[in-house]
């Protein structure tokens, strides 16, 4: 769903692979098994007596609370992949993201220092990579998750001659 007040007019957005819902809810499993095992120890030292100056309902207030931020969490995900884009045009790259908090970021092909794609094991097996854009300005926080792997390589390789070409002047 685009909004008006920060996309451009005519931008045509290009969406990441829906298999990227896999990697970030492996990444989900991963970060909230351990947060909710760590907001649960209060839970189990008050349960063996060793803390009983905490009320029993506010141990399980902990995990529960967190148990249901995961849940939140867990929700949102398809969502939030659903609303990362990218856009191509002639002097720079748009990159979008966000839901509650939306952001388009332009990065001029100028600008751009080098291209990087990384590969974690997840996304590897599902043939996914991650383009990150590095310019001069360290609050440049560019990347594009969830690409295909030759549409990576195709993204790396059109971005590095654009960004050579524009500083060459061309």
């Amino acid at each position: 769903m685009p909004t008006e007040a920060i996309d451009p007019p005519g931008i045509q957005w290009l969406r990441v692979s829906p298999t990227y819902v896999t990697v970030r809810l492996v990444e989900w499993v991963v970060g909230n098994l351990l947060a909710v095992a760590l907001f649960s120890v209060p839970l189990l030292l008050v349960l063996l007596g060793a803390w009983r100056w905490l009320p029993l309902w506010l141990a399980v207030a902990l995990p529960a609370g967190m148990f249901l931020l995961a849940l939140w969490r867990l929700v949102l995900i398809p969502r939030q992949v659903r609303a990362i884009g990218y856009a191509e045009r002639d002097d720079d790259l748009l990159i979008r993201r966000g839901i509650f908090f939306q952001r388009v970021l332009v990065v001029p092909y100028g600008r751009m220092q080098y291209v990087d794609v990384s590969v974690g094991p997840v996304e590897r097996g599902l043939g996914l990579c991650t383009i990150k854009l590095h310019t001069a300005s360290v609050a440049t926080s560019a990347q594009i998750p969830g690409l295909p792997a030759a549409e990576g390589a195709r993204l790396r390789e059109q971005l590095t001659a654009r960004g050579e070409a524009r500083l060459a002047g061309l």
